[in-house]
């Protein structure tokens, strides 16, 4: 089982609580998998949005293929459908309903050959909480930084 990502939203990670992930399947055309094997997404302003007993990923920019036909040529930023379990579906349509909760795309990957989406489950941060998630990492850097000048001594 391999895995090989394309590409990730680190900035969900700053912007939002993940409270939990989910794997999802997307459809894409042919030309849309040839860019994304060779790198070329971005998932920063990208969201998933249930509609109806579908799910589908919004603003994922992955760019034209270069050495395709201009008529084969897939348009960047359109809507993608998700695929997921009819449950899965439901219980994320129930989550995203709760006040603050939205899906938000954390990485494009292949695994096995298939192209999937890992789903956030998120809450947005508040602007304190976004100075706590620095002053935090910036603590444990200085922690990490001491005990490996200590270990070199």
């Amino acid at each position: 089982m391999s895995i090989d990502i394309v590409t990730q939203n680190r900035k969900a990670y700053h912007d939002y609580f993940i409270e939990e992930t989910f794997e999802a399947g997307i459809m894409l055309t042919g030309t849309e998998v040839k860019s994304l094997r060779a790198g070329k997404a971005n998932l920063k302003d990208g969201y998933a949005r249930i509609i109806g007993e579908e799910a589908f990923l919004l603003n994922a920019h992955i760019s034209p293929y270069s050495k395709a036909d201009g008529f084969q040529q897939h348009e960047p930023d359109r809507t993608r459908k998700l695929l997921l379990h009819k449950r899965e579906i439901r219980r994320l349509l129930g989550k995203t309903r709760e006040k603050g909760y939205t899906l938000i795309p954390t990485k494009i990957y292949f695994k096995d050959g298939k192209a999937k989406v890992e789903l956030g489950l998120a809450k947005g941060k508040t602007f304190y909480d976004k100075r706590e998630s620095i002053k935090k990492r910036d603590v444990k850097r200085e922690m990490e930084k001491a005990l490996g000048r200590r270990g070199k001594s």
